[in-house]
């Protein structure tokens, strides 16, 4: 996980490292958490390199956790890779509506000579790169509604028992005093 002195240390985020050191962009809170997993899941499926650089400066100007929206980036890392192009394939697929009969209606045509790959291989990219652009939009949104959800459930379940806690105490002066 970075921490604030690593990312200030950074060539590339030198000329803004300052806004980094901001305390309120490290704090976990209500606001700052969910936008941190959004955005980190957003840079881990938009961009397939530099990811935590993408999250790191979406988290400044959107006041997210600057180490949450980095740590959730690794959500695409070289061994899960392999598993989301595919998914993002598919989807992408799925999204332009891209089936057998399509591909091999286009590859007819192109099929002879030498831009049959080329072809081929812009089909499988464009669809890929449609599947990671609505894979990055449905995560981060589920991701944020997600986050934001077990964020108040925990914060109410520790409230139920500090209330609980409290009144056991009360019960007891209450005893004591009698």
């Amino acid at each position: 996980m970075p921490t604030r002195e690593g990312m200030a240390k950074n060539k590339y985020l030198a000329p803004i490292a300052h806004r980094f050191l901001s305390p309120e962009l490290w704090r976990f809170t209500r606001r700052s958490v969910p936008r941190g997993v959004a955005l980190g899941l957003f840079a881990g499926f938009i961009v397939p390199v530099g990811q935590i650089f993408l999250a790191a400066f979406l988290a400044l100007p959107t006041r997210a956790n600057v180490p949450l929206a980095a740590l959730v980036t690794f959500i695409t890392n070289p061994l899960t890779f392999p598993f989301w192009a595919v998914l993002a394939t598919k989807v992408g697929r799925f999204m332009l509506k891209i089936d057998a009969v399509t591909v091999n209606a286009s590859q007819s045509t192109m099929a002879s000579g030498p831009w049959a790959w080329f072809t081929g291989f812009f089909e499988l990219a464009g669809a890929a790169a449609v599947g990671f652009i609505v894979m990055a939009v449905v995560f981060s949104s589920v991701g944020y509604f997600v986050t934001n959800f077990v964020w108040r459930f925990i914060v109410a379940n520790r409230r139920k028992a500090r209330l609980r806690k409290m009144e056991a105490r009360l019960d007891e002066r209450l005893k004591a005093g009698k």
